[in-house]
């Protein structure tokens, strides 16, 4: 009887303690304060110069705007848009997009240029990713080939997991984890920069050096906002490495 007894207590202390390590590690699992919250309220509008280097806003030229069904998605997810064309002294046109969304959660997750631009009837013919250098060290970022019938829009974009700039797929997915992991809910900007050209590597040298200068443009704290804490507070330096695109 006495050895029922103690089976029994033993047992009971078990099963307490499995339900304690449980709740425990749901609620170390389990996002709760958003990453942004710590951070100052910010407008992209505001943040973004209407002109910097040698680019300057064109109000003629407004880039792709989503469809009714696609904006509707958008508004859902993204709490800014900004788009805008800019021109240089030579006529050269880029158009820059970026979203921000303050929630990256698994059900608000940043809608990526290979969905947007299919959705709006574009074939992607093109796509790779590549390292972007720039004075404040090496950039991640994603290029893509997307054409409509006789246009043909080079594109370069990046993105950013909270502090961390990355790229789309496996890498996003394992920050947006790391975060999780951390009991954080980060946010998330996209950075979108294309132009119309035939020519796919001449165009990317033009956003390069277009993105170069932006970066530039820009303060601290913004800057970081937009690629990072890794490089755009200027930790690291190094070459870009292209790899090869995928027709």
């Amino acid at each position: 009887m006495k050895r029922a007894s103690v089976s029994s207590l033993l047992l009971g202390l078990a099963m307490a303690a499995a339900s304690a390590l449980t709740l425990l590690l749901t609620s170390a699992l389990t996002p709760s304060p958003k990453a942004a919250a710590a951070q100052a309220a910010f407008s992209l509008e505001a943040m973004i110069p209407a002109q910097f280097g040698a680019w300057r806003i064109d109000p003629h030229i407004v880039p792709l705007t989503p469809n009714p069904e696609q904006q509707g998605v958008l508004e859902k997810i993204y709490d800014q848009t900004l788009s805008r064309t800019y021109v240089d002294g030579e006529g050269r046109r880029i158009m820059l997009s970026i979203a921000y969304g303050g929630d990256q959660s698994k059900a608000l997750q940043l809608h990526l240029p290979e969905v947007c631009y299919v959705a709006q009837g574009f074939e992607l013919v093109g796509e790779g990713s590549d390292r972007l250098a720039t004075r404040y060290g090496v950039l991640p970022v994603q290029r893509l080939v997307a054409r409509q019938q006789e246009r043909n829009e080079p594109i370069t974009y990046w993105i950013t997991i909270g502090e961390h700039a990355t790229r789309s797929g496996i890498e996003q997915k394992l920050r947006r984890l790391a975060y999780g992991l951390s009991g954080e809910i980060p946010d998330g900007m996209l950075v979108r920069v294309s132009s119309l050209a035939n020519d796919e590597r001449a165009a990317w040298r033009v956003q390069d050096g277009f993105i170069g200068e932006l970066l530039a443009a820009l303060g601290g704290a913004d800057r970081v906002r937009l690629v990072g804490s890794g490089i755009g507070s200027g930790i690291g330096s190094g070459a870009g490495t292209r790899s090869a695109l995928k027709p």
